[in-house]
């Protein structure tokens, strides 16, 4: 859990993902279409990967990708984003965490 915590305390926006996973492939695109450049960590590319991936349910991420960190806090997975994008949420906190700047 120390590592998780380090990892997403080191960039404004941390995604947890797999490379074939469906949703997280949403998620990564609505950021990049807000212009954001969030950090990404390929769960399944990764040596630590089931390690971070059993660190990021004990956290309480269920399911544990996507997991999305904003300004070192997990904000949640695909449904929390999508929810808080629809309600014009997301994009003030992106400002908050200093990724988007428009």
């Amino acid at each position: 859990m120390e590592r998780v915590n380090k990892m997403v305390s080191e960039k404004p926006i941390v995604i947890f993902s797999k490379t074939q996973c469906c949703m997280s492939h949403t998620i990564k695109s609505l950021f990049y279409d807000f212009g954001v450049n969030p950090t990404i960590y390929e769960l399944d590319e990764m040596t630590w990967g089931r390690e971070i991936e059993q660190a990021l349910s004990r956290m309480g991420c269920n399911p544990t990708v996507p997991a999305v960190f904003i300004g070192g806090d997990f904000v949640g997975g695909a449904n929390e984003i999508m929810s808080l994008h629809l309600k014009r949420s997301l994009k003030p906190m992106l400002k908050r965490a200093g990724a988007l700047w428009v």
